[in-house]
């Protein structure tokens, strides 16, 4: 799936700490950067109060590795929502070596409305809905 034309997104700088033995970023800094560009969207995006009422549980993650990032390069993170049905929220994830557009990693992740008070899951408002899904 593209992207929408207003996909939500961030910079991301590969730092020493993201580097593996193999002298490329590690798996986990992948994975870390989709969560946190989410998060970006999410804070981004909900108003105040709806921060303070919801919190979202991650129920799977499923990531394609496609090309290497290294020291120093400038990754762009884009994600959306395509659709969000019952409790799950279908959310995507490319990240792309800023320099050449090159596509790094592809992520899809559900996630899960969960009400900040009861730390139950719950369903979204409908607001929530229309704001963060685009199907």
């Amino acid at each position: 799936m593209q992207p929408p034309a207003d996909a939500f997104q961030i910079i991301v700088k590969v730092l020493p700490e993201d580097i593996d033995m193999m002298d490329h970023v590690n798996n986990v800094s992948y994975l870390r950067w989709v969560q946190d560009v989410a998060l970006a969207h999410w804070r981004h995006a909900a108003t105040p109060e709806e921060q303070r009422k919801w919190l979202w549980f991650v129920i799977r993650h499923e990531i394609d590795y496609k090309h290497p990032a290294v020291l120093g390069d400038e990754i762009i993170a884009k994600t959306w929502v395509d659709s969000a049905t019952g409790l799950k929220f279908h959310r995507h994830t490319e990240l792309r070596r800023a320099s050449d557009g090159i596509l790094l990693v592809k992520a899809l992740s559900i996630w899960c409305p969960i009400d900040a008070q009861t730390r139950r899951p719950s369903l979204a408002s409908d607001e929530i809905r229309r704001r963060f899904s685009i199907a």
